[in-house]
């Protein structure tokens, strides 16, 4: 794969900055504002917390502002990418690689006490300890990183599963601005099939980096989607994520927004990858501002915090990092690492040449992201 040079002016730099961590602590917050409701239907959540369901941040294991192991997870997919533009240096440039390696990293965690500071490898965010703890990650993606056998389109991983667990942690391909839509389509199938070989499963995680890559280079929410919709069509096993798509460009002209025009988005309440995909969209096109739509895409009958973590990316891309409600991302967890994350990502996106070449490099980069 190769990616478009570009050059970067000032206001150009901080415009993406601000996505960037608009995207990823939009995500986070998604899934953590998703997190207390995970299981519940929605008349259970109304219960729970009212007429109005979910509107405000809950306890989730054992805190408020708790995210679940789609954040993790795509922590460690940013971390790969760095890693990918880091080792291009060397010749090695395969990021399909690069991103499983990073993914395993995140599988050492949901296995290991804490950091093992025996491996060299780690960088700095395997060293993280609050990364450290299960977060109740899907089956699939367990089981798809349980060995290093690479997972490919060719001979996917866990060929049957559908669910979300490979879309919520592909919004950061879509950060790839540099890259053409149907490169960035490309990578986000081929990790995707790493753990979720179903094609509606892996298809879905090519859409939504193809829709995050348009709204971080400042397109609208319905163009972008349109165009993964485009990416699809030359795909075997694309109907029905097209058709879901479309379901959720068409739903915004069918009525007010609410639990019932979720559900009528698909036959399983978001537990399909592309059923999960058409709530996010279609909350991220009707939202009146970002709180808004966050409270849209956790209160229905499905997986409250995959919906929330997708309609958080999207809406961070959207409008950056000072639309999100700043109550919330008070009390986020690991937002100090996230934001680290986020400006190490753009930065090495429009200044990489200057932290690191074939003939030299900065030892402090190299130290957070090893090339071995």
């Amino acid at each position: 794969m190769a990616a478009t040079a570009a050059v970067w002016g000032r206001t150009q730099q901080q415009d993406f900055r601000s996505r960037v961590r608009g995207c990823l602590l939009g995500a986070a917050v998604g899934d953590a504002l998703g997190a207390g409701v995970d299981t519940l239907s929605t008349e259970a959540v109304r219960e729970a917390h009212g007429p109005a369901g979910l509107t405000d941040l809950t306890p989730a294991y054992g805190r408020r502002g708790a995210v679940t192991a789609a954040t993790q997870l795509s922590l460690f997919t940013v971390d790969g990418l760095i890693r990918a533009q880091v080792r291009r240096d060397t010749g090695a440039w395969h990021p399909p690689t690069d991103v499983h390696r990073a993914h395993l990293r995140w599988a050492a965690t949901q296995r290991d006490w804490g950091p093992d500071e025996r491996r060299k490898d780690n960088g700095w965010l395997a060293n993280e300890e609050w990364l450290y703890v299960r977060r109740d990650p899907p089956r699939a993606t367990l089981t798809g990183l349980a060995d290093e056998v690479l997972g490919t389109l060719d001979r996917p991983k866990n060929p049957a599963a559908r669910d979300a667990g490979a879309l919520v942690r592909s919004a950061p391909y879509g950060l790839l601005v540099g890259w053409e839509p149907q490169l960035v389509c490309q990578l986000a199938v081929e990790c995707a099939a790493q753990t979720h070989g179903h094609p509606a499963a892996y298809l879905s995680a090519g859409a939504f980096a193809v829709i995050v890559h348009g709204l971080a280079r400042g397109e609208t929410v319905e163009a972008s989607a349109r165009r993964a919709q485009a990416q699809l069509t030359q795909r075997p096993g694309h109907e029905p994520v097209a058709e879901a798509l479309g379901n959720a460009l068409d739903s915004v002209r069918r009525g007010a927004p609410g639990p019932d025009a979720l559900a009528a988005l698909g036959d399983t309440d978001g537990e399909h990858a592309e059923d999960a995909l058409a709530i996010a969209v279609y909350c991220a096109l009707v939202a009146e501002d970002t709180a808004q739509g966050l409270r849209l895409a956790v209160n229905h009958d499905g997986p409250s915090a995959a919906t929330g973590t997708l309609t958080g990316a999207l809406l961070g891309a959207l409008h950056g990092e000072t639309a999100l409600p700043p109550s919330w991302i008070a009390e986020l967890e690991g937002r100090p690492s996230i934001l680290a994350l986020a400006d190490d990502f753009a930065m090495e996106m429009t200044q990489g040449p200057a932290l690191h070449g074939p003939e030299s490099a900065a030892p402090g980069w190299l130290a957070r992201y090893p090339r071995g």
